[in-house]
């Protein structure tokens, strides 16, 4: 497999067993999710606060996309690959294999990022196979949990002045995180769970959620980038008027060359007072074995 980089440094490239192909903004600017400019500038709306001074994080949240691809100085954006797609007459003639999934594989625009967490040389391979065969191995194709941080930011949040609810509609799951000021569980912080152990305080206007004993099941996200059960992950939600913003750093010195500070998402509150979460269906895993491509839809 040849790995090259266009637009992201090779060592960052070769971490994750990529290539990079960059394409102009105006080729991929209809794929573009929302990213965080977009949905994420903070609203002219003061900002609430709870009756001991803190941000008021209770309502409903969403939108705001994914935290979509940033195009770089030059407008370009960066697509991550498996491989150098190739002509039809060189597939023909046997001189290059075709990438794998180019063409509808929903990948390409989730790849459309240079932020991608460092490996250590030892994991590259796996990570390639995690990627090659996710219709197999992804933990979520498997009506597994996302688990943190993949299940992303919470759909509504209930705030007390000891705790903070965060509830999610996929896989109807929820978090309840204490804010306070107790230390990390003894014995939960040495189990291996989805969501791990969590412990909230507050930094100034921002709610910091530090997270540890997890298990080494779930993914950090969909290209296959996995984790070790010694990963710490912290969680930071700040609001401004009605703009939520969550920021996410992982450590995990088993697996990682360094802590992966992922993209900023920000979410805007939901104004209707009637909002509700929808009950998301069971999942049910039936597809598998009926699979004959490796396409992720």
């Amino acid at each position: 497999m040849v790995n090259r980089s266009l637009r992201v440094s090779v060592a960052t490239i070769v971490a994750v067993g990529l290539a990079a192909v960059t394409l102009p903004t105006r080729e991929v600017s209809a794929q573009r999710g929302a990213g965080p400019q977009g949905a994420g500038a903070a609203s002219d709306a003061r900002t609430p606060r709870t009756a001991d001074g803190h941000p008021d994080l209770s309502g409903m949240w969403g939108g705001g996309g994914g935290g979509g691809p940033r195009p770089d100085e030059k407008g370009n954006l960066t697509v991550l690959t498996r491989g150098r797609p190739c002509s039809r007459t060189q597939v023909a003639a046997g001189t290059c294999a075709p990438a794998v999934n180019f063409e509808r594989d929903s990948g390409i625009r989730q790849r459309m990022t240079s932020n991608v967490p460092l490996y250590k040389p030892e994991h590259w391979e796996r990570v390639q196979y995690l990627d090659r065969e996710g219709t197999l191995e992804d933990p979520e194709f498997n009506c597994r949990p996302a688990g943190v941080p993949r299940m992303g930011p919470p759909n509504k949040i209930v705030q007390t002045p000891t705790e903070v609810i965060l509830l999610y509609q996929s896989h109807n799951a929820f978090r309840v995180v204490p804010t306070d000021g107790r230390p990390h569980d003894a014995t939960r912080a040495q189990d291996t769970t989805w969501y791990g152990d969590a412990v909230g305080h507050w930094e100034g206007d921002t709610l910091v959620v530090d997270i540890v004993g997890f298990n080494d099941e779930s993914w950090l996200a969909w290209p296959g980038w996995f984790h070790s059960n010694n990963m710490r992950v912290v969680e930071r939600f700040t609001r401004s008027g009605d703009a939520l913003t969550w920021q996410v750093t992982v450590e995990d010195p088993d697996v990682l060359q360094q802590p992966w500070k992922m993209d900023p998402r920000t979410i805007r509150l939901n104004a209707n007072p009637k909002a509700l979460l929808t009950e998301d269906l069971p999942c049910e895993e039936h597809e598998a074995k009926h699979m004959v491509t490796k396409e992720r839809g």
